[in-house]
């Protein structure tokens, strides 16, 4: 497995380009925006793209992902079902914030807690972790042991659950009980900002700690 970090958005939002290295069928995780900057990095790595993945459905996750799935004629998977009042929001957000226009859009597939989208000759495992947003969902690739957390984890901070139905309680319980039993080695990819690991963050992030 490979990947490659793209950062979108006025928000400097981590879209990620994933993809299995014997097949080349690839993944984008968290298209929200700067469509065409996705474009240039699917044709720099020259993979066949072939899914989108969303661990949530705030604006600057998902407001690529209409454009993007139309012009690659690709299904959309996640986030869970819980976030489906974020999608029909989504024109609100964009104006809320200043942002180009962003259509909502139906997931060809809702995500459950559990579930195994297969990319080529790799299985993401799906984690449903409520708390930033109450549908937001994880991705974990075990063989690579790399997660995409979106805005649950941070280096050195976690996710605001100052937002509409955001549970602050929720987000440390998904935490502490859903990612870090995963493994202190396990890297992982956030939404804003630098990777780290599971067990850095045990060890250090003062939200953790408390």
């Amino acid at each position: 497995m490979n990947f490659s970090i793209i950062t979108v958005t006025p928000f400097q939002q981590n879209c990620s380009l994933v993809w299995c290295e014997r097949t080349r069928k690839a993944a984008v995780i968290d298209p929200g925006g700067d469509v065409e900057r996705i474009e240039a990095a699917v044709e720099e790595a020259g993979v066949d793209l072939s899914m989108i993945l969303a661990t949530h459905a705030h604006l600057d996750h998902v407001g690529g992902v209409a454009e993007l799935a139309e012009k690659y004629h690709i299904p959309v998977y996640g986030p869970h079902r819980e976030d489906q009042f974020w999608i029909d929001a989504l024109d609100a957000q964009a104006e809320m914030f200043g942002f180009p226009p962003a259509r909502p859009f139906t997931p060809d597939r809702w995500l459950d807690d559990g579930d195994e989208p297969r990319l080529g000759e790799e299985v993401f495992q799906v984690i449903h972790c409520p708390g930033h947003t109450p549908g937001h969902v994880v991705f974990f690739l075990p063989r690579a042991r790399l997660a995409f957390v979106g805005d649950v984890l941070f280096a050195g901070s976690i996710g605001r659950t100052d937002f509409p139905r955001g549970d602050h309680a929720a987000l440390l319980a998904s935490i502490h009980n859903k990612l870090l039993p995963l493994g202190d080695e396990v890297r992982f990819v956030p939404g804003h900002g630098p990777m780290s690991t599971f067990g850095e963050e045990r060890q250090s992030n003062p939200f953790l700690r408390a």
